[in-house]
């Protein structure tokens, strides 16, 4: 379980901001247009001499037939499909108690499928048991990724599945059934979200924000907490040190921990309505919303808990104290 104990240190990430370079600024160097008209020119002729020979043609027949097979074909599409096998390839140890996990999908050229924000369901059933273990995880794999999908996994003490997960190795196969839906999200669907998570809660979290990012069209801002025991148990830390470094200006993230090490500079102390009144956009701010994900722990202290996956409960706790409505927070 959580403990509350975990809201103790908050701490954002150290940011060193990235000069970047977009196509649409004006040159920097002054370089005059006509320079620029003549590699045009050059680049289209030794384009056009390229295309005109046989490997060009090949290249051509290739990239047409590429752009005629139309969306990649999913893996997993929902509705009365079923469970699908998928085979192990990859373990890779994260920490002490977390592996990540790379399943290859039934074709190489398939993606999962996935949408923002969705999950998968997992499935297996030990040998004399009455019925199967079932248990949802967010892929960390991007969903445009081909051939494979990736879960990061922690393990808890007396959690069949995260245990079975842990113990096996490449080669063996695990049963896979989705996409579930959760939080249907489409380009500035909202000005300013703020993602509180606790443990592996962070994956939806990360495939949310990914999603963002990776849009040139989304110009949301998002603002992550992130509750743990300890630093070594923060997982996808360089993704975000890396959307943070990239979009300082949309993008900030602050960790909380159990047990920080010696040299933490953050406060230390529980959660408290101060702290997120500081972090978290205001609830009377136009069109954010607020996503909760973690163990019964943080959702008590947080936001209440969800009663079913279709009925997300009452709003309680430190988010409710601050103002918040029920319609601005979603629990995954």
């Amino acid at each position: 379980m959580f403990s509350r104990a975990a809201f103790r240190a908050v701490q954002p990430l150290k940011r060193n901001v990235i000069s970047r370079s977009y196509a649409t600024e004006p040159p920097k160097s002054g370089t005059s247009p006509v320079v620029y008209a003549a590699a045009a020119a050059a680049v289209g002729g030794a384009g056009y001499y390229f295309f005109a020979t046989p490997q060009g043609k090949s290249a051509a027949q290739k990239a047409e037939s590429k752009i005629s097979s139309g969306p990649a074909k999913k893996a997993f599409t929902g509705g009365d499909q079923g469970f699908v096998s998928l085979l192990l390839e990859d373990v890779e140890i994260v920490n002490h108690n977390t592996k990540k996990l790379r399943f290859k999908l039934p074709e190489d050229d398939m993606v999962s499928g996935l949408t923002i924000a969705s999950a998968i369901l997992t499935k297996y059933k030990d040998a004399g048991a009455e019925k199967p273990v079932l248990r949802p995880y967010t892929p960390t794999s991007d969903e445009d990724d081909k051939g494979y999908l990736e879960l990061i996994v922690k393990k808890y003490p007396n959690g069949p599945m995260s245990t079975h997960l842990h113990d096996m190795v490449a080669g063996q196969r695990l049963e896979f059934k989705g996409p579930l839906p959760k939080y249907a999200w489409e380009a500035n669907k909202h000005e300013h979200i703020a993602l509180i998570a606790g443990g592996t809660g962070i994956t939806p979290m990360y495939q949310l924000a990914r999603a963002i990012f990776k849009n040139p069209e989304d110009k949301t801002k998002v603002t992550l907490v992130f509750g743990n025991i300890s630093e070594e148990d923060i997982l996808l830390k360089r993704e975000f040190e890396d959307l943070e470094n990239t979009y300082p200006q949309r993008f900030r993230a602050f960790y909380v921990l159990d047990n920080p090490p010696k040299e933490w500079t953050g406060g230390k102390g529980f959660i408290t309505k101060d702290l997120l009144k500081t972090v978290l956009p205001e609830p009377k701010s136009e069109n954010i919303k607020v996503f909760v994900c973690g163990p019964p722990g943080l959702y008590k202290a947080v936001s209440g808990a969800k009663v079913s996956p279709k009925d997300q409960g009452e709003l309680t706790g430190i988010l409710s104290e601050l103002g918040y409505s029920k319609d601005q927070v979603y629990k995954f």
